[in-house]
């Protein structure tokens, strides 16, 4: 596992119920966590059917330590992230495994602040759970638990209030919350901004009938149908715990998310000039593009939400300005809002932009941003590190970034190779507006990753 961590990923630990994951472990994360963060702790869950079990093993743990428990209940990440920070919690949980299939399950850590407890203190978490070492409190020491659905609200008003009243009138949107906790958000504050909202698979229900939780173009077909019947300005739909947010435009089409991403920079950007522009060294080019537009600067962090949101507070601790953050798979970071992943606020930042374009179409203002060709692979191997490190060798006489894996940066190509955090494998990224020159691009990688041995 990369940056010492050996049970959690980038976003959390995940497994699939009845095989890795299990309310016994789930309790032990618990423990740990009650051990290192004191206080009142916040948790929550998304619609899993698994969900119940795995809080309440949870809140064991954190009882059993001696903390105060609130539980929220369903809800998005972000909304408890949100509650969170703003009520001054000591910490809390989400039980989630975002856009894994419903068999899956797994646990988000969340800071005081409301970001996601860094690698440092996830490998101290990760050593009191494998040591079992808790600190159990005598039965007159035991934590108390309540309930606080209600709470919800505060996230809500929250994303309505950041936006002018009426600001969504006379536009008609389509939420796909895909079955998941933003069927109790995303609509509502729509809503509330003034839209007229459709909504299509909007009943909590952890089988995830209508679509998988990870909205990829295929199961959102049934939104783009929506949008063209209804004649909306565009669909919306979110991952299984709605840190992500992702579109379709006036013609039914797929947004991809670093296009998405470029969107809401251009909007942002355009308010708070001369700021930086936080993202992975993943991201498009585009976002460079349309941050020069603006007099912004880009400033490249390791792959991860959680590297962006700690970046950006860094840069704003030292008084830089931050003027937004996140990553191209729809996960978009608001610093004077909150700094995490937040597909409700990115929901309602869309109606935003549409409202500064004056009754265009949205798939008109997409057509012109500049077009680039993006190619992501996979590529399986015993040694990912040893086999990046055989990549950097070969391309060593060029233009590289080492903030994450190699990236390998030519005038008209870019391409990353990293090793995966949680498989044992490389991923390879390029991205040119020549498809040619990606295709050639990843031709060159494959030759060097095959042979294994650097170019003469």
């Amino acid at each position: 596992m990369r940056n010492g961590k050996q049970m959690f990923g980038t976003n959390g630990v995940r497994g699939v119920i009845g095989e890795t994951m299990s309310p016994a472990l789930v309790l032990k994360i618990g423990a740990a966590l009650g051990s290192m963060r004191r206080g009142t702790i916040a948790v929550g869950r998304d619609t899993r059917t698994s969900g119940e079990a795995l809080t309440h093993a949870l809140k064991a743990g954190l009882l059993m330590t001696g903390c105060d428990v609130v539980d929220m209940g369903v809800l998005p990440t972000p909304a408890l992230q949100y509650i969170i920070k703003t009520n001054r919690f000591g910490g809390g949980a989400m039980i989630t495994a975002s856009h894994n299939p419903p068999e899956y399950n797994g646990v988000k850590i969340v800071e005081a602040d409301g970001t996601e407890m860094s690698d440092e203190e996830i490998i101290r978490l990760e050593g009191r759970f494998f040591a079992e070492e808790f600190d159990v409190v005598e039965w007159d020491g035991v934590g108390k638990e309540s309930a606080a659905p209600v709470r919800l609200e505060e996230y809500i008003e929250a994303v309505v209030n950041h936006f002018p009243e009426g600001i969504g009138k006379g536009m008609t949107v389509v939420v796909d919350p895909g079955s998941g906790p933003a069927a109790l958000t995303t609509p509502i504050i729509l809503s509330r901004m003034g839209c007229r909202v459709h909504t299509i698979n909007g009943r909590l229900d952890g089988t995830f009938p209508g679509r998988m939780p990870e909205p990829t173009p295929e199961g959102l077909q049934p939104l783009s149908e929506m949008v063209l019947a209804t004649g909306a300005d565009f669909g919306v739909a979110h991952d299984g715990d709605a840190d992500r947010a992702v579109f379709v435009d006036t013609k039914g089409r797929y947004i991809e998310e670093n296009y998405e991403f470029g969107l809401i920079e251009d909007y942002v950007c355009g308010r708070n000039g001369s700021g930086l522009v936080v993202t992975p060294v993943a991201t498009s080019r585009l976002i460079r593009d349309i941050a020069e537009k603006h007099n912004c600067t880009v400033d490249y962090t390791a792959v991860g939400s959680i590297y962006v949101a700690r970046r950006m507070i860094e840069l704003i601790g030292e008084g830089r300005n931050v003027s937004f953050g996140g990553e191209g798979n729809g996960g978009l970071i608001y610093p004077d809002h909150q700094f995490c992943r937040d597909g409700g606020m990115t929901a309602a930042m869309m109606v935003a932009v549409l409202a500064s374009h004056q009754n265009r179409k949205l798939s008109d203002i997409v057509d012109e941003l500049p077009a680039y060709h993006l190619v992501k692979e996979k590529y399986h191997t015993g040694d990912p590190s040893a086999l990046v490190r055989t990549v950097e060798e070969a391309f060593a006489g060029e233009t590289v970034e080492k903030i994450d894996g190699i990236k390998i940066i030519r005038d008209n190509v870019w391409a990353l190779v990293r090793a995966s955090g949680t498989e044992p494998m490389i991923r390879i990224m390029i991205e040119a507006k020549d498809p040619a020159v990606a295709d050639a691009m990843y031709r060159e990688i494959m030759m060097v990753a095959m042979d294994g041995t650097p170019r003469a």
